[in-house]
């Protein structure tokens, strides 16, 4: 698809949060997070904006920006500081559009780091700015002015572990919003709709992580809360897209390996909350991150899985 303009192609930044670098996308999901509160589309795009324009100046590849990799992380990061410091207050704009800036300069020190072992850098640059401004935003009062933050020694897991059928189908939707920290099912709804209009395979992948996540913290005996609100398989949605059809090609054996990795973060989710307990417990992608990076590390040795054969490889080791 080509864009009328480089305010069009902003767009791109907020669907490069689910990999893809359409337009019409971006605008969706903008709208999606709009319904919960205007102000979150208006975060999510600003962030984007100004992640864009400062790798701009600062001459990053053109095709990072025009593929709008240089507006994901600054675009959640934005969105985060709304979601959990208040999207109506001056201190939190200002918090947020100092933070995209940085985020520019993060992601650039996490993609010359990754290069040398040829990963992506995907929301890496996110996760440790989200944690910096969560752990640090209690220490000042205009920042957040109502008190001491959300820390909590990790404990044993309680209640039902059997969510009604409601509940479940929520939760299928949730999973997506998360993503984006919204706990809204209509807002996932819209987000699936958005990747539909990208592409349907990316779309049935999301609705199979969103699936498996489901399931693995239903048969691991998660609470049935947790398993509602979305948190325990948000991070699975994004491994699966990541591991089947964006860096590894879309085969019915990559959707296997997408899925097992999508149940590996839904189980790894909680062991992050319980480390990060002490500072708030928030997991972000982090468990995303993890996931995605490690089996993507693995892939290399299942030729099944990369497309490369043995003797691929060892032309390509002797040129």
């Amino acid at each position: 698809m080509r864009d009328a303009g480089s305010g069009w192609r902003l767009l791109r930044g907020p669907a490069q949060v689910m990999f893809l670098a359409d337009a019409r996308t971006g605008a969706v999901f903008c709208l999606a997070l709009a319904t919960a509160d205007w102000r979150y589309g208006g975060y999510a795009l600003g962030g984007a904006a100004l992640g864009t324009g400062t790798a701009r100046l600062l001459h990053v590849s053109r095709d990072r920006v025009e593929q709008g990799l240089e507006g994901c992380n600054s675009s959640l990061l934005a969105l985060c500081c709304a979601v959990f410091l208040g999207a109506g207050r001056v201190s939190t704009a200002l918090l947020a559009a100092v933070g995209c800036v940085v985020a520019t300069i993060a992601t650039a020190a996490v993609v010359r780091l990754l290069r040398l072992w040829g990963l992506p850098p995907l929301t890496l640059p996110y996760c440790l700015l989200a944690g910096v401004v969560t752990v640090a935003a209690p220490a000042f009062r205009r920042i957040r002015p109502h008190g001491g933050g959300p820390a909590a020694l990790p404990r044993a897991t309680s209640g039902p572990t059997a969510p009604d059928p409601g509940e479940v189908g929520r939760a299928f939707f949730r999973n997506v919003s998360q993503v984006f920290l919204l706990d809204e099912w209509y807002v996932g709804a819209l987000l699936l709709l958005g990747l539909l209009l990208a592409s349907r395979v990316a779309a049935l992948v999301a609705c199979a992580g969103s699936a498996t996540g489901i399931l693995t913290a239903w048969a691991l005996g998660a609470p049935a809360d947790r398993i509602a609100d979305g948190t325990l398989g948000c991070n699975a949605v994004l491994v699966a897209l990541a591991l089947c059809g964006v860096f590894l090609a879309a085969t019915p054996a990559t959707l296997l390996y997408a899925l097992l990795g999508a149940a590996t973060a839904t189980a790894v989710t909680p062991a992050v909350a319980h480390l990060l307990a002490p500072s708030g417990g928030h997991a972000f992608t982090w468990p995303f991150v993890l996931t995605t990076l490690g089996f993507l590390i693995a892939a290399r040795s299942f030729p099944r899985l990369t497309g490369r054969t043995r003797a691929a490889d060892a032309l390509a080791r002797a040129a």
